[in-house]
């Protein structure tokens, strides 16, 4: 399930559910969950173990958050429908709205994918300041409070202890105790909730994992004035390394280099240069080289496996609590997909609780979240699948369709449709499914024929004649004209050294 096949959020569909809920964690998971239980809540507690800044910058206890994050199309509308006005907020911050349509360089099976021909604007920020966006919106709001630099110690229960009825926290050296009609998991892929439940007499939810080794270092760098260009040259089956940069506040780049089934990430200059030079195209590599570095070093972290706990397989779950953001599931960070299904995750809880309120609602909840995960994990392991070092077996049927869907990019880079239609999947808008469609399967199995040489980028929008604006609307793109650009060059893939 996508955004297209979930309803729209509707907050006047929540009657008066309780007195107070509580939230465990105070990321983007947490914080939309937050947002969709004020509408229904007298009391919304976050309780966040970092303190957290007024200003959009790190967090020491997430050390992912200084990499380069996406927001896909799916999470900006919802984003959008949960906070009004989000991409104002976000562009007087400093945050851009990029037309990924005409600033979108993506390189795929050998060429550049087609440009589309509608208008698809998307927001480019880093993730410190998405965050303190939906965190100030969140703020504002009279009925939500948020206890920083508070860790969360254990669940209170009834005296069968078959129903959660609160949590105790620790802050300042002392507990207390917060009752909650409703309490939620969003601690990320760390949660104790699984051990917890096997300790109180419940079965832990089974979990799926996809071993995939992935390393990933990240670095800021210059960005001209009006280059907004989003690049990305992902990973290619059986290569290992991809990389992406996103353009974002402050006039800079965000950029990730990644690579699956890895013993360490780049550490140094040297490092990162002949990292992007044993990419295929030379584009990240002519930037990284053009481009004065912001980043005093270069941060690096690693991803082991991708996770996903199947709470939709349960069939008793203790009333008064649910789970979500990655608790749930945690994906390869490289499809940067995890802000996104966090946001469908609080409008999966806001259905679940306007079809029946708090009464059976963690297993009515998982339900409406499994196929909301399903579309992110099988976008994610596709490609994870195709390395024969990974960990996990996917289905004949999903070997198929991987089959089918290289086929698909490899047409995309010719057809501006197939290339619309595979954005509107990899956003989470639509299902895979719909890559099947008879006018789909004509154009991949009969394709179009294209004159451009799609082994040169297409033509992005970059005016360097305009400074950055310093705010913008969610409803008006960068406004100047496009203008060329020095296309990258193709050229050979150097040997690695063995």
């Amino acid at each position: 399930m996508t955004l297209a096949a979930l309803d729209r959020y509707r907050p006047d569909r929540l009657d008066a559910l309780g007195e107070r809920a509580v939230v465990l964690g105070g990321s983007i998971a947490g914080l939309c969950a937050a947002r969709v239980l004020a509408d229904g809540f007298a009391e919304v507690v976050v309780v966040e173990r970092d303190p957290l800044p007024d200003a959009p910058t790190d967090r020491e206890g997430a050390p992912q958050t200084s990499h380069p994050h996406a927001l896909l199309g799916a999470g900006q509308a919802t984003l959008a429908d949960l906070f009004p006005g989000f991409g104002e907020d976000l562009a007087a911050e400093g945050g851009l709205i990029v037309d990924v349509t005409r600033q979108l360089v993506e390189y795929q099976k050998g060429g550049y994918l087609a440009s589309g021909d509608e208008r698809t604007p998307s927001y480019c920020a880093s993730r410190p300041l998405f965050e303190h966006v939906v965190r100030e919106r969140v703020r504002a709001r009279s009925n939500v409070r948020i206890r920083d630099d508070c860790r969360f110690v254990d669940y209170r229960t009834d005296e069968a202890g078959r129903a959660v009825t609160g949590v105790t926290v620790r802050e300042d050296g002392a507990v207390d105790d917060i009752a909650a009609d409703l309490v939620v998991d969003a601690t990320g892929r760390t949660s104790r909730t699984p051990e917890w439940l096997a300790d109180h007499g419940f079965d832990a939810p089974p979990a799926d994992r996809v071993g995939i080794d992935l390393q990933y270092a990240s670095l800021r760098i210059e960005r001209p004035p009006g280059d907004r260009r989003l690049i990305s040259v992902p990973a290619d089956p059986p290569e290992t390394r991809g990389a992406v940069a996103i353009p974002v506040e402050g006039g800079h780049w965000d950029v990730l280099l990644a690579e699956v089934h890895a013993d360490d990430a780049p550490a140094d200059r040297e490092a990162v240069l002949a990292f992007a030079d044993d990419l295929p195209v030379d584009l990240v590599g002519d930037l990284l080289r053009d481009q004065r570095w912001v980043s005093d070093e270069v941060a690096r972290y690693p991803f082991p496996a991708s996770l996903r706990r199947r709470y939709e397989t349960l069939e008793a779950f203790p009333d008064g609590l649910v789970v979500t953001g990655d608790a749930v599931s945690s994906f390869n960070p490289a499809y940067g997909q995890g802000m996104s299904v966090a946001a469908l995750d609080a409008l999966a809880l806001h259905h679940a609780l306007a079809d029946g309120g708090l009464d059976g609602l963690p297993l009515r909840f998982f339900d409406r979240l499994a196929p909301v995960v399903d579309t992110a994990w099988r976008m994610a392991t596709g490609v994870d699948y195709q390395y024969p070092q990974t960990e996990g077996e996917p289905s004949l049927g999903g070997k198929l369709f991987d089959r089918y869907f290289d086929r698909l990019l490899r047409a995309a880079n010719d057809d501006g449709v197939l290339a619309a239609a595979y954005g509107a999947v990899l956003d989470l808008e639509r299902s895979p499914a719909s890559l099947l469609r008879p006018g789909i399967l004509a154009r991949v199995f009969l394709p179009v024929g294209g004159d451009d040489d799609r082994t040169q980028p297409p033509r992005a929008a970059v005016d360097r004649s305009v400074d950055e604006p310093t705010r913008e609307s969610s409803r008006s793109a960068d406004g100047s004209a496009p203008a060329d650009t020095e296309p990258p060059r193709e050229r050979e893939r150097p040997q690695r050294p063995t």
